[in-house]
């Protein structure tokens, strides 16, 4: 079923619950592992899903189509990624790097992280790309994700994070730079 269509039932309030729950089959998938990227733990990734849809639950009324309805919902999904970590560092008064060790650490212990969509044999190789991916700055880390992992284009990445197609290309021409210098150290 199409964007249009989804929303055309929506709209029906007779077909809204059956809409949303459409919507949340075809989406839910990937906006986990999107935000499972940038967060690393499983029931902080959950949580933030659950999260992210019940926004786009309250919102969706309220969806002009400016944009394309799954990067609407990527953007609500970025920005609670994003919240989520500026919260735990000001809740914990941790500076960038002790958040970052502890979702090294998260990184490390949770094995289905790694193991998923990879195969056994490339574990580890998969382990230190997500190690190298822990050590950018989150937003060369969002890009990155979303370009490398998702195959978005820059035009729909734009669209998410309001930046630039530009500044998205050197963005992650540096990521690129900075995880090949990671991995050909380690």
């Amino acid at each position: 079923m199409t964007d249009e269509e989804l929303l055309q039932k929506y709209r029906d309030p007779q077909s809204r619950n059956y809409a949303f729950n459409l919507l949340v089959r075809q989406y839910q998938q990937k906006i986990y592992w999107h935000i499972r990227k940038m967060v690393i733990d499983h029931d902080d990734a959950d949580d933030l899903t659950q999260e992210t849809f019940i926004k786009v639950w309250n919102s969706l009324e309220n969806f002009r189509g400016d944009s394309q309805l799954y990067t609407w919902i990527y953007r609500i999904a970025t920005n609670e990624c994003l919240n989520f970590l500026n919260k735990k560092r000001r809740r914990f008064f941790l500076p960038i790097g002790d958040v970052e060790g502890e979702l090294m650490e998260k990184l490390e212990s949770n094995s289905d992280f790694v193991t998923t969509g990879a195969e056994p044999s490339g574990e580890e190789v998969q382990l230190k790309l997500q190690k190298a991916l822990l050590k950018l700055p989150e937003k060369q880390r969002l890009v990155f994700n979303m370009k490398y992992f998702d195959d978005m284009k820059y035009e729909d990445i734009s669209e998410i994070t309001g930046t630039s197609v530009g500044a998205l290309k050197a963005s992650y021409h540096l990521a690129v730079k900075k995880i090949e210098e990671y991995l050909n150290a380690n």
